[in-house]
C-alpha cells in the first residue's frame, strides 16, 4: 500500500462518525460517585460593593449542602492570573494588579461576576439555592461605553488605572506629517468593530475530583489549552503541577473563548479541596453571555493620505479598545496595531490604540483575536479611498499591494511578513467570482431602477487580508510505534473541532509508513501528553505539526537503522519512500513499518540500537507566519426594507500546502459563516448603565443555514519557510476576510445613493435608515 499520497488527499474526518452518532463525551455528560453540583450567585449590578451575604434561606432549600463566599475561599486560592500586555507595567510572568478572586471579595465590576457558590445534590437544587442567597449589594457608579470611560469624570474601575486606561500601544514610522501635508486628499473613516460573543455549541463546563494517588486533583474542563489550565491552577492553589491532572475530553467548539483559566475552574478546584467531594458546574447560555469572555469591541478613527491615483502614502489611526472589567487578555488589541497596514505598502504610519476598562464582561480572544479588526479597518478604508477618488476598488488595492519580490517584508509597525503574492489571490478571486459580469449586472439593475423597476440593488465587495498566526513559544509531540506497527501520537495541542486527529494521522502515514486507519492521536490530557500550548491562533498544524514532523523524523531514522540491520545493508543505502524501507534501487525487497516494529521490541537488534521505537520532540518556530487571501462577496439589498441577501461568495485563501483539503474547506466554511455573521447579525449590547440586553439567543442573532449562500472555496499556494511542512494557519483566515467583504458589498450597492459607511451589524433597520438619510441629504 502506498502512503505518500495521503498528504493532500481528500480523506474524511476520522472524528466524525463518533461525534455525529452521539458517542462524544463532553464534561456535561460525565458523572462521578458522590458528585454534587455547583451554581453561582452572580452580580445583577455592573459595579457594586458586596455587603453582607445571608445564606440562611439557601441552606434551607432541600438538597443544598453548602454556600461558600469569596471570604470563605480567599485563603485557599489566590486572585486570578491574567496576562500582561506590551506597553503595560506588568512584567512577564507577574500577576497584574487589576484582578479579583474566583469568587469575588469586596466588589464586583460587571454583571455576571461571581459573588458566592452554592453546592447541592442536583443542578436544580443548586440553582434554587443560588436564587435564595440574599446579598446586601451597594451599587456604585458604572460606565459601559469605552469612550465615556476615558472622560475625566468617568467612574473608575481601579483606583490605579487613570482614566480607566490599562495601556496605550503606539507605533510611529516614517514622515507622517509631510505625507498628510502634501496629500492630494485625506480620506477619513470612523468604524466600529462591535462586541461579539463566541457562542460555541457547548458552553463551558468543569468537573473536579480529588486524586488520592497524588493527593491532588483531576480537573475535566472544556478548554483549548489543558496545560495552561494546569499551570495556572497550580499557581493559584499553591500545588505542584504534577499534583493536578487536567483533561479536556470532547470539546464542542471554542473559537478562542475557552483558552485561559476562568474563575469557575479555579473555584471548583478550591471547593473540591475544601469539601472533599467531586463537583460539577455546567454553564447556562445566560451565564455564557454574561461571564464568558467577549470579542472585538473597538472603535477606530482612520485617516489616509492619498495621491490622485489612489496610492496611500501615510496612515494615521486612533483606536479605542474595550477590555471589559478585567485584563483577561489585554494584549489582543496590540495585534490590531501590528496588522495595521494589512497587505499594503504604506511607508508612513502613526498608530495608537488606547485600551480601556469598562463595567462589562472582559474582552479576550475570539476567532482572529485582533486581526479581524485590523483587516476590517484597512479594507473599509481602501474602499473609501476608491469611493472618494472615483476609482475601482480593485485598482486601488493593486496600486498599494506589497509586491511579491519584497518578501520577507518588514511593515512600518514591526511584523515581518514571511511570504506572499497578494495580486495572485485577488486575480483568482476576480476570475472565479466573475467580477466583470457582476459589475455589468450591477449597472443593468441601476438602469432598471432608474426606469421605475423595483429590482434589488446589487453590490460587489472585495477584501484582501493577511493575518499573523503560528504563535509559539513551542509545541510538542510524542510518536510511539507499538510492537504491532500501529502508531500512537500524543500532542500538546488541544483540538476542539479542527480535525487534528485526521491531519496528524495523514502526516504519520505519509512520513513513517503507518496504516492511516490505525494511527491514534491523543490530546488534551496533561497526564498523557508532553507539555504544550494548546490550540489557538491557527497554530495547530504550523507549530504542532512541526513538532510532529520532528518526532517522526527521529522515529524514522531509528527505523532505518533497524531496517539496515534486517536487510544486512549499510545505513546510507537504506531509504524510506512510498511507505517502505528498502535498499536504494530495490523497493520490492523492502520492509514495512509493521515488520520493523516487531523487530524493534525483540532481542535481535544491533548492539548500538536500544529497544523500542518512539520519540518526543518540540518545535520552536523561528518566526510568525502570515496566511493571506482575497474574498469577493455579492449581495442584494432592498432599499425599501433594508434586507441584505448574500447572493454569491468566493474565497481564495493561501495557507500554504494543504495536508487535508476537506478539513481546510470545512474550516473556511465555518470561518466565513462567523465573519458574515459579524457583518450582518451578531452584537452584544449593553445599556448605558452596564446591563446586558442580549443575554439569550432570542436577543443575540446567530446566522441560519438559509442566511448563507453556497460558498466557492479556492486557493493559491505559497509555502512558508518557517516550519517543516511549509503550512500556514487556516482556522481564522476566512473570518478575517469575510467581514469587510460583506460590508464593502453592501456599501457598494448603496454608494450611488450617497451612502459612504454603515456600522456593523448591518441589520435591515440600520440599512434602511442609511438609505433614507442619504436620500434626505441629497
Amino acid at each position: 500500500m502506498a502512503y505518500a499520497s495521503l498528504i493532500g488527499a481528500e480523506v474524511r474526518r476520522r472524528e466524525d462518525p463518533r461525534l455525529i452518532s452521539g458517542a462524544g463525551r463532553y464534561v456535561g455528560d460525565m458523572s462521578l460517585p458522590g458528585m454534587q453540583h455547583v451554581a453561582f450567585v452572580r452580580s445583577p449590578y455592573p459595579h457594586a460593593r458586596i455587603g453582607a451575604i445571608d445564606s440562611s434561606a439557601a441552606l434551607r432549600v432541600p438538597g443544598v449542602t453548602a454556600v461558600v463566599t469569596g471570604e470563605d475561599l480567599r485563603d485557599a486560592c489566590t486572585e486570578m492570573l491574567f496576562e500582561g500586555s506590551e506597553g503595560s507595567d506588568v512584567a512577564e510572568g507577574e500577576s497584574p494588579k487589576y484582578s479579583h478572586y474566583p469568587i469575588s471579595v469586596g466588589k464586583v465590576r460587571h454583571v455576571g461576576e461571581i459573588a458566592a457558590a452554592v453546592i447541592a445534590v442536583s443542578p436544580a437544587a443548586a440553582a434554587d439555592g443560588a436564587a435564595a442567597v440574599v446579598i446586601d449589594w451597594q451599587p456604585l457608579p458604572a460606565v459601559a461605553d469605552m469612550e465615556q470611560a476615558l472622560r475625566p469624570d468617568a467612574p473608575l474601575l481601579f483606583e490605579g488605572a487613570k482614566n480607566n486606561i490599562d495601556h496605550v500601544w503606539k507605533r510611529k514610522r516614517g514622515d507622517v506629517e509631510d505625507a498628510f501635508a502634501n496629500a492630494h486628499r485625506v480620506v477619513k473613516l470612523r468604524m466600529v468593530s462591535q462586541r461579539l460573543s463566541g457562542v460555541p455549541m457547548e458552553g463551558r463546563a468543569v468537573l473536579t475530583a480529588l486524586d488520592p494517588m497524588t493527593e491532588g486533583l483531576t480537573v475535566w474542563t472544556s478548554t483549548q489549552a489543558a496545560h495552561w489550565i494546569r499551570r495556572d491552577l497550580a499557581k493559584m492553589l499553591g500545588m505542584a503541577e504534577n499534583q493536578i491532572r487536567v483533561i479536556a475530553p470532547d470539546v464542542g467548539g471554542g473559537f478562542g473563548v475557552k483558552i485561559g483559566v476562568y474563575p469557575e475552574e479555579a473555584a471548583l478546584a478550591a471547593l473540591t479541596r475544601r469539601m472533599g467531594m467531586p463537583l460539577r458546574w455546567v454553564e447556562t447560555r445566560l451565564e455564557h453571555m454574561q461571564a464568558t469572555t467577549h470579542g472585538r469591541a473597538q472603535i477606530a478613527d482612520y485617516e489616509a493620505a492619498v495621491t490622485a491615483d489612489g496610492v496611500v502614502t501615510a496612515l494615521r489611526a486612533r483606536v479605542v479598545a474595550d477590555l471589559g472589567a478585567y485584563p483577561v487578555s489585554a494584549g489582543i488589541p496590540d495585534l490590531t496595531g501590528m496588522m495595521a497596514v494589512g497587505v499594503y505598502r504604506i511607508p508612513a504610519v502613526d498608530y495608537e490604540i488606547t485600551c480601556v476598562y469598562t463595567n462589562t464582561t472582559p474582552v479576550a480572544a475570539y476567532r482572529g483575536a485582533g486581526r479581524p479588526e485590523a483587516a476590517y479597518y484597512i479594507e473599509r478604508l481602501m474602499d473609501a479611498v476608491a469611493y472618494e477618488l472615483h476609482l475601482d476598488p480593485v485598482e486601488v488595492r493593486r496600486r498599494n499591494f506589497i509586491p511579491p519580490d519584497a518578501f520577507p517584508y518588514k511593515t512600518p509597525v514591526g511584523p515581518i511578513y514571511d511570504s506572499g503574492d497578494y495580486d495572485k489571490a485577488l486575480s483568482k478571486a476576480l476570475e472565479v467570482g466573475r467580477y466583470a459580469d457582476w459589475r455589468a449586472e450591477q449597472q443593468q439593475r441601476l438602469a432598471a431602477r432608474a426606469a421605475g423597476e423595483r429590482v434589488p440593488l446589487l453590490g460587489v465587495g472585495i477584501a484582501c487580508y493577511v493575518e499573523m498566526c503560528g504563535f509559539g513559544p513551542y509545541e510538542s509531540a510524542h510518536v510511539r510505534v507499538e510492537p504491532s506497527g500501529t502508531v500512537t501520537v500524543m500532542t500538546g495541542i488541544s483540538p476542539h473541532g479542527q480535525g487534528s486527529a485526521t491531519t496528524f494521522a495523514q502526516i504519520v502515514a505519509d512520513q513513517l509508513g503507518a496504516d492511516f486507519e490505525k494511527v491514534i492521536v491523543r490530546s488534551g490530557d496533561t497526564a498523557l501528553t508532553p507539555m504544550g500550548n494548546g490550540t489557538m491562533g491557527s497554530r495547530s498544524l504550523a507549530v504542532g505539526g512541526g513538532a510532529l514532523v520532528r518526532a517522526i523524523a527521529r522515529v524514522r531514522e531509528k527505523a532505518r537503522r533497524i531496517a539496515a540491520h534486517m536487510l544486512e545493508a549499510a545505513l546510507d543505502d537504506v531509504v524510506f519512500d512510498d511507505g517502505r524501507y528498502h535498499v536504494k534501487g530495490a523497493p520490492d525487497s523492502g520492509l514495512t513499518l509493521v515488520q520493523i516494529a516487531e523487530r524493534a521490541y525483540s532481542d535481535d537488534l544491533p548492539d548500538d540500537v536500544d529497544p523500542g521505537l518512539e520519540a518526543t520532540d518540540f518545535f520552536k518556530p523561528p518566526a510568525l507566519i502570515y496566511p493571506f487571501g482575497a474574498h469577493l462577496a455579492v449581495v442584494e439589498v432592498d432599499p425599501d426594507t433594508g434586507i441584505v441577501t448574500v447572493r454569491d461568495y468566493v474565497s481564495v485563501d493561501d495557507c500554504g500546502p494543504r495536508i487535508s483539503p476537506l478539513i481546510v474547506a470545512g474550516q473556511v466554511h465555518g470561518g466565513l459563516a462567523q465573519g458574515i455573521a459579524q457583518a450582518l447579525f451578531e452584537e452584544v449590547v449593553y445599556d448605558e448603565n452596564g446591563q446586558l440586553l442580549s443575554g439569550s439567543l432570542m436577543d443575540y442573532t446567530l446566522p441560519r443555514a438559509d442566511d448563507l449562500p453556497a460558498f466557492v472555496v479556492e486557493q493559491t499556494v505559497t509555502p512558508t519557510p518557517h516550519n517543516p511542512l511549509g503550512a500556514k494557519g487556516i482556522g481564522e483566515a476566512a473570518t478575517i476576510g469575510s467581514t469587510p467583504a460583506i460590508v464593502n458589498a453592501v456599501v457598494d450597492a448603496l454608494k450611488h445613493l450617497g451612502v459612504r459607511h454603515i456600522d456593523m451589524p448591518l441589520r435591515p433597520e440600520k440599512v434602511w435608515r442609511a438609505c433614507r438619510q442619504a436620500q434626505d441629504g441629497a
